[in-house]
This record gives structure tokens, sequence and C-alpha cells, in this order.
């Protein structure tokens, strides 16, 4: 039942990457909180499987830290390459 805090922790630190980083108008608003709430659950479930409990702080820190990590490095890479592609799309359209 504690992945379901890991879940919430994760899609709360995606939703909060997602409103920090600039060009929001060009991904959706669930993005974020999806992929940090993914990245979360699997980052649990491995170290579960590795014998971790819900009282190591290990688990509850990687909890936090994966979804941040994924977040910042996705978001970015997703909006420039929506907005690249975006720009190349009206150029071949002629708008």
């Amino acid at each position: 039942m504690e992945i379901l805090l890991g879940l919430i922790i994760g899609a709360v630190i995606g939703l909060g990457v997602h409103f920090a980083l600039p060009h929001r108008d060009v991904r959706g608003a669930t993005l974020a909180p999806f992929a940090g709430a993914a990245a979360s659950a699997v980052t649990w479930t491995v170290l579960t499987w590795a014998g971790f409990t819900a009282a190591s702080p290990l688990l509850w820190l990687a909890a936090i830290a994966a979804p941040a990590l994924t977040t910042l490095a996705l978001v970015p890479l997703l909006s420039r390459t929506r907005r690249r592609r975006d720009a190349a799309d009206r150029a071949r359209l002629g708008i």
C-alpha cells in the first residue's frame, strides 16, 4: 500500500516540474505528472524487489529523486522537440 504514496509523490513532483519549466503551451498538463509517477513506481518496485522496505530511507529518497531527475530531463527534451517539429510543419505548410 505504501507504493501509492510513492506514486503520489512522483505525480506531485512531476506537476511541480510542469509548472516550473517554460513552454507549458506545447505539452499536455498530464505529461510530467504521469512521467513522475511512472518513474517513482518503477523505482519503488525495483527497490522493493531488491529487499528494501518502507522503513528504509533509501527507498523514500529514491522515490523522490527518480521522478525529479526523470521529469527534469524528459520535459525540456520533449518541449524542444515539439517546438522544433511545429516550426518545421509551419515552414512546410507556409503558415
